[in-house]
């Protein structure tokens, strides 16, 4: 956000160079000679054409008269013509060296012109003639400041304020260099003094208004832009100033209003272009926000904020290469640009380019270091933070920032605090919940979650689901809008303060944050506290940094105890995981398989060819010689000779079911029917059932998803990982070539998340000494296909920097075991809570070499492989990780501690020793 300082103009012969001037402004940007001309006079109160034909006859009529050449000078300049004009002055000073006005206007000009050492001479000319000149040394200083001689600019206009003590200008232009050199408070005590001498000084006021916006004194920065604007209404500076504060505030309609009038006042006012479209970005007008970009860069090319902003268009919509163009092009032009080199490094991150990687992270844990020190907002978004070699001090000091940015906001609205329910009794003795989220619709946080509304006790417990999203119109909004007691679409009441009163008109007990710094949050309607208890759950892999969130809804496994300092709220325990997965409702097909009779070594794979459906059983027994195989899931079964707990997978043999079944793989045929069941081609869900392909349906037909279909090699071991690329970084990949080069028949399935990653990762890969065949990349699929081809790989390799969190639920449930390393952060330790959870604690690595020896042995040793898989295949179904009914009743014991916790009138603390069920019902 660009704040817009203004230069004082200097008595009338100084031209502010600040966008709120205007026509008037220019017409007396020029001192005028005194002499008596017959043709001075006309140039102020004529026409430009009867001046210029006045200037131009007494010319002819005297060509030596210094005077009229120096009239022309001020006419041409009043009229754009920049070199006219400084010709003529030139011209003037040249035939009367002594012509102490046409110098002062012939630097004047050149100042205008940004030919600053020629206006320096111009102005050390006057000054000779007339050392006691006060407007001239302001002028002069001015120059200084342009040319970045601060120092020289400050003794400058301290000399100009010697020789004419009550000179508002100068006291103005002397604060804008001293706050430039860093010091604001003698900087500010300048800005007063210019207004104790002109209490209507509109450039004094708005720059003193920056000051107090910059020191957090908010709702005086506003005070006095509006009273700049009550001044001189024509002032567009402080229109897109105060554009700006309404913005940070929320007022977004009221900052559009501010942006406009900037813009009419003056149309090359790039700064107001640019910052429109921010507040156009943050009303989700994206064409908007990125016509204002062009337009300011069309305006002033060199505009690095421009161009950043411009960047940031681009990484929203996923055009990342653009992006990288525009951030490179922003830092070439201001290199010390901490936002552009933080975003950039996220875009870098994205399509994995690890050029000057260690330098880089050296530099962005240097960048947040300065800021925070400087009380600064830093550059690096929370959401990004997990992804750098950050403490976890500065972590939280940056979400902490965000937070108080929230705070800012609701100040501005006035609003006296809420008054919250101290009991049960308005609820008719039920706990009121509140979950408020942006993505209710088609989102991985409803994939994850959409049943928990409609599975909550409606006797002890009234649901309410507040969307922070207009309707999708996606079978997962019906779903939640359906299955909650109570569902309000805030997206419709944009004031923050009067959704915030909506959701306190409801009595909420307890409000649940569901997104923390993802896209589409309003934060601000937690800071406006209108419930008495508010929690951060599942949306979001981190802590908020905010005082009024009270809890975060986790685990043991997750947030350890020993880690409590990562956040600002209280921990909150789920007594398995905090995470959670719908699978189980959205894709019940594959919660059985069969596979065709797919021989390699002597072993039958369950993961070459495989088929899925919700009839899958009587499709199967449609099918002649169709044998079952035992798969044992643990070693003790073994010893004791126990197949009852063996997995039992069906195998279709080579016969003309199978053999069409290929056929239509072979050839790309959508689907083929066998004994009056359709069996589908696994790549072709979209065409059969779109609804089914984004996981809102279940799919009808049997499908079949196999390994050729992705050209992943029949006959190898395939490691996975479906996370955006984002989540890898170099020693990630070192991990992965190192697992390969030991595993000499096995690849690397990863996918085009984004598609400019792929050339990267194959690069570093060679030089790591793999081939790049052995790394093969897919498209992004729909959901369903997404979780069901899953199934194909053998063995999943988690990112340690970030984990794969809904992707690693799905490929769980695929029945592919995960091989992680938990870290220290929330976002590194959910696979091991998801695998703890799951009964799989072996495949949970300590260490880097622990991680490469376990990947290895999963992919050297075929029996124990299909030991593991066979466990995890079983597990989803009998542990808790994907029973939302059972992680339900967990959740709402949890919310009886957290109100009864309250209710007694304790002070929040950890909820980390969980209740039994008699202890929660008796809450």
């Amino acid at each position: 956000m660009q704040v817009v300082r203004c230069e004082s103009a200097v008595a009338q012969g100084l031209r502010s160079d600040t966008f709120h001037a205007t026509k008037k402004a220019e017409s007396a940007s020029m001192q005028l000679p005194t002499p008596n001309s017959f043709g001075l006079f006309v140039a102020d109160l004529s026409p430009f054409t009867t001046s210029l034909a006045c200037y131009l006859k007494a010319i002819e009529t005297q060509p030596n008269f210094a005077v009229a050449w120096s009239n022309l000078g001020c006419v041409f300049n009043a009229q754009g013509e920049i070199w006219l004009a400084i010709h003529h002055f030139e011209k003037a000073v040249t035939l009367d060296p002594n012509f102490l006005d046409a110098y002062i206007n012939l630097g004047n000009v050149l100042k205008e012109a940004r030919i600053f050492d020629r206006a320096v001479a111009g102005y050390l000319r006057a000054l000779s003639l007339s050392p006691n000149h006060a407007v001239v040394h302001g002028n002069l200083a001015c120059v200084y400041y342009e040319q970045g001689l601060i120092d020289l600019a400050i003794d400058t206009y301290r000399r100009a304020i010697e020789l004419q003590p009550h000179f508002p200008d100068a006291y103005c232009n002397l604060a804008n260099a001293l706050k430039e050199k860093g010091n604001v408070s003698e900087a500010e005590e300048c800005y007063n003094t210019a207004l104790r001498l002109c209490p209507t000084h509109a450039d004094s006021l708005n720059n003193l208004a920056n000051i107090k916006r910059e020191q957090g004194n908010i709702e005086e920065a506003v005070q006095l832009y509006r009273k700049a604007l009550e001044v001189f209404p024509e002032f567009a500076a402080a229109h897109s100033n105060l554009a700006s504060v309404l913005q940070q505030q929320g007022k977004l309609q009221e900052a559009l209003m501010h942006y406009k009038e900037a813009i009419r006042i003056s149309p090359t006012f790039a700064d107001a272009y640019s910052n429109m479209g921010n507040t156009l970005k943050e009303m989700q007008d994206v064409q908007g926000a990125l016509q204002c970009y062009t337009r300011a860069i069309q305006i002033n090319p060199a505009f690095a904020d421009a161009h950043s902003n411009l960047a940031s268009i681009h990484k929203d919509s996923g055009n990342i290469p653009e992006a990288i163009a525009s951030y490179r092009t922003a830092l070439k032009l201001k290199p010390d640009f901490p936002d552009a080199y933080c975003n950039l490094a996220h875009c870098l991150q994205i399509v994995c380019d690890w050029t000057d990687y260690d330098e880089r992270m050296k530099k962005l844990v240097s960048i947040v270091a300065d800021q925070l020190e400087k009380n600064r907002l830093p550059s690096v978004h929370p959401h990004h933070s997990m992804l750098y070699p950050l403490s976890h001090a500065f972590r939280k000091a940056i979400a902490e920032r965000h937070g108080n940015l929230c705070l800012d906001k609701i100040n501005a609205l006035h609003k006296p605090a809420f008054e919250h329910p101290k009991d049960l009794k308005a609820s008719g003795g039920r706990l009121r919940i509140g979950y408020v989220s942006s993505d209710f619709g088609n989102h991985p946080t409803s994939h994850l979650m959409q049943s928990i509304p409609g599975m909550h006790n409606p006797e002890k417990f009234e649901v309410f689901c507040y969307a922070l999203s207009p309707d999708d119109s996606t079978n997962f909004r019906v779903k939640v809008v359906a299955e909650a007691h109570h569902f309000t679409d805030l997206s419709q009441i944009p004031c923050n303060g009067k959704a915030a009163d909506r959701i306190h008109q409801d009595g909420i007990h307890i409000l649940v944050n569901m997104n923390g710094y993802t896209k589409g949050a309003r934060n601000e309607l937690f800071a406006l506290r209108p419930a008495p208890i508010q929690a951060m759950w599942l949306g979001y892999p981190g802590t908020s940094g905010a005082p009024f969130m009270d809890y975060i809804i986790s685990d043991k496994e997750t947030s350890p105890m020993e880690v409590a300092e990562q956040y600002s709220e209280k921990l909150a325990y789920m007594p398995n995981t905090f995470f959670i997965g719908d699978h189980a409702n959205m894709f019940p097909h594959l919660k059985k398989k069969a596979v065709i009779d797919f021989k390699s070594n002597g072993h039958i794979f369950d993961n070459r060819i495989v088929l899925n459906g919700i009839d899958l059983k009587a499709f199967l027994d449609s099918l002649p010689d169709v044998k079952v195989i035992k798969m044992k899931c643990d070693n003790s079964q073994e010893a004791a000779g126990d197949t009852n707990g063996a997995l039992s997978m069906p195998v279709i043999p080579m016969n003309t079911a199978a053999e069409a079944i290929i056929n239509m793989i072979n050839q790309g045929q959508i689907q083929v029917t066998i004994n009056n069941f359709t069996v589908s081609n696994g790549l072709a869900t979209t065409q059969i059932n779109n609804k089914a392909a984004t996981g809102e349906e279940v799919p009808r037909t049997i499908v079949v998803t196999t390994r050729s279909q992705y050209g992943l090699p029949e006959d190898s071991i395939v490691y996975c990982n479906f996370n955006q690329l984002y989540k890898i970084d170099p020693p990630t990949l070192q991990m992965w070539a190192n697992i390969l080069k030991r595993v000499p028949n096995s690849v690397l399935w990863l996918l085009r998340f984004p598609a400019v990653g792929e050339p990267n990762i194959q690069q570093y890969a060679q030089n790591m000494g793999l081939p790049g065949s052995r790394i093969i990349f897919s498209p992004v699929a729909p959901k369903e296909e997404h979780v069901r081809r899953g199934q194909l790989a053998d063995v999943c390799l988690d990112t340690p920097l970030c984990n794969g969190h809904t992707t690693g639920m799905d490929v769980l449930w695929a029945g592919t075991p995960m091989v992680t390393m938990p870290g220290e952060t929330l976002a590194s330790r959910v696979a091991a809570s998801q695998l703890s959870c799951l009964g799989c604690p072996e495949l949970i690595a300590q260490s880097r070499q622990d991680y490469e020896e376990i990947a290895v042995k999963l992919g050297s040793d075929m029996e124990y492989l299909k030991m593991v898989r066979a466990r995890v295949w079983k597990q989803r179904i009998c542990s808790p990780l994907f029973n939302t009914k059972q992680y339900t009743l967990d959740l709402e014991r949890l919310y009886l501690q957290m109100w009864e916790h309250h209710s007694n009138g304790n002070k929040t603390e950890h909820l980390v020793k969980f209740q039994t069920v008699e202890t929660s019902e008796n809450a």
